[in-house]
């Protein structure tokens, strides 16, 4: 079988670095039943790639597979003009207390449909169609922005390493979602 190909274009998306980078407030949660502050190699993940690409870790949580707990903690951070992004990692599988998209979903009030696309894609690069297994998703709380990923430290390295870190750099070209945080709209185009 053949896959059809079409003759397009290099991308032109890139870091420009004659840019000014400014810094976002991610707060990281993990949903787990069973993960504690030293055994959470992914939320440790996604919180040393946010100090490194020079953003500011607003705020780290564990919160058990339960939505009314998973709620409360992301509309607390949600509520919190301190914390511009939430990215949660665990609980978006198949699996019976996977709850994390149960309980997020009825927060948004828009929901950013291509997250899931790109992360999947980038996914299937690592995992193949294991990625199949994952329900990722995204969208806004008020103008907070929520990612959230699957509980396993490599997806966790994929979503930040292949989308996010490109999406939270002011710097990236045509554009990033930092221009879509409030206090650095009209510094960002």
């Amino acid at each position: 079988m053949q896959i059809a190909t079409t003759d397009r274009p290099a991308s032109k998306a890139r870091i420009d670095p004659n840019l000014p980078f400014y810094p976002l407030r991610i707060a990281v949660l993990t949903v787990s039943d069973t993960r504690t502050m030293e055994t959470d190699t992914s939320g440790g993940l996604l919180a040393d790639r946010v100090a490194a690409a020079g953003h500011e870790l607003a705020g780290r949580a564990i919160v058990t597979d339960d939505v009314e707990a998973i709620q409360a903690q992301v509309k607390a951070w949600a509520d919190n003009p301190a914390v511009d992004v939430i990215v949660a990692t665990g609980g978006t599988g198949f699996a019976p207390r996977d709850v994390t998209p149960e309980a997020v979903r009825p927060l948004l009030r828009r929901e950013m449909d291509g997250f899931a696309v790109v992360f999947h894609q980038a996914s299937y690069g690592t995992v193949g169609v294991s990625t199949l297994q994952s329900r990722a998703l995204a969208g806004q709380i008020g103008d907070t922005f929520v990612f959230c990923v699957p509980g396993s430290t490599g997806a966790c390295r994929d979503a930040w390493d292949l989308v996010l870190a490109e999406e939270f750099d002011s710097r990236f070209k045509p554009c990033s979602l930092v221009g879509q945080i409030p206090r650095y709209r009209g510094v960002c185009s």
